[in-house]
């Protein structure tokens, strides 16, 4: 699967979006060494605080999967003129799997017209994981 295709599986996780709040579908497309591809949109919730990101949900359906490594790239589309990147409670979600496979996934945060490229460990350097835990 190309980086065209794994922003093509994202923009398409966000017409599935459940965002009746802010108006803001976002979706995600993660891609895995073994060319597995998992998607995930966003899911507000009327207490916003319980709302899930596209991440988190691509995440979680990843890893219910059975899928615990290989984690090659990341795509995150939304709507607006600049490209979306991740909160940080992505980055650090997305950081869990991809310890579990000993990765630095790339991540595409997609816009309209641009597509910023950038690792993993840039987006959150100095990161908490596993490996802090002893």
């Amino acid at each position: 699967m190309t980086d065209e295709d794994l922003i093509a599986a994202a923009r398409g996780a966000a017409t599935k979006a459940y965002a009746p709040y802010s108006g803001f579908p976002v979706g995600a497309a993660l891609r895995f060494a073994d060319g597995t591809v998992v998607t995930g949109a966003n899911i507000e919730n009327a207490s916003y605080g319980l709302a899930l990101c596209a991440e988190t949900v691509a995440v979680a359906k990843a890893m219910a999967g059975g899928i615990r490594g290989g984690l090659e790239a990341v795509a995150v589309t939304g709507p607006g003129a600049d490209p979306i990147t991740p909160c940080g409670r992505c980055r650090q979600v997305l950081n869990e799997l991809a310890a579990l496979g000993d990765t630095d996934p790339e991540v595409l945060c997609v816009g309209p017209d641009e597509v910023r490229r950038m690792r993993l460990s840039a987006l959150l350097p100095a990161a908490f994981g596993p490996a802090s835990l002893g």
